[in-house]
């Protein structure tokens, strides 16, 4: 089954309790998490995290593109996120088995991202210990950018890695997410599609969610 999970990057932020009920048709919300050292823009936080916490029992798949995210494991499981993804780029291969680790430790789902420029062999050492793999179809650190087609081969090779090492792990896909490139990366072979202006830009959000999933 196909989840969309909403990205609230591109949510009001003055009001972020109501833009979280906009989307409550959708399976998981996606936030995203920048320290303005891996990517150049700032976002948000443990304490939004803990508020979104607060205002919804929907699945909250934290994103972190920040560096060292061991640092902030912690912070994140008690602040309520259910499934915490870290770069592959982020830290050095000792530091994401830590992070990976400590997400165990706390009982939270474990998630691994690649950037575009990352291969997706990259995924391999750690693919049987992970509940989710992110591949970025965009730059990470601002919403709104162009879909990079160029991603489609590596979506589809990870995919193929899943099926051999780790069925049970899911394939999501965050980045120019739209009713038109929805169809190329599930045909790819993705299963969870992270999407912001797509649904928080769209007149009935409800609708584009039921879009993005084929309905």
């Amino acid at each position: 089954m196909i989840k969309i999970a909403p990205s609230i990057l591109s949510a009001d932020f003055a009001d972020l309790g109501r833009e979280v009920q906009k989307v409550q048709s959708a399976d998981w919300l996606h936030v995203d998490v920048m320290d303005g050292m891996f990517v150049s823009n700032i976002s948000i936080g443990v304490p939004v995290v803990k508020s979104l916490r607060k205002a919804t029992d929907m699945f909250l798949d934290v994103h972190l593109m920040i560096e060292k995210p061991v640092r902030y494991i912690d912070a994140f499981a008690d602040a309520g996120a259910d499934l915490l993804s870290v770069h592959l780029e982020s830290d050095m291969p000792p530091g994401i088995k830590a992070a990976l680790e400590a997400m165990d430790r706390r009982g939270v789902k474990k998630g691994i991202v690649l950037r575009p420029i990352t291969a997706a062999e990259a995924v391999l050492p750690y693919i049987k210990d992970v509940d989710l793999i992110l591949v970025m179809t965009v730059e990470p650190g601002f919403g709104g950018q162009k879909f990079m087609a160029d991603q489609l081969s590596k979506i589809a090779a990870i995919r193929r890695y899943i099926n051999e090492y780790n069925p049970d792990c899911r394939l999501e896909v965050d980045g120019g997410v739209d009713p038109n490139t929805a169809p190329l990366v599930i045909e790819a072979g993705a299963d969870v599609l992270v999407a912001g202006s797509a649904v928080y830009g769209a007149v009935d959000p409800a609708a584009a969610i039921k879009t993005l999933r084929g309905e």
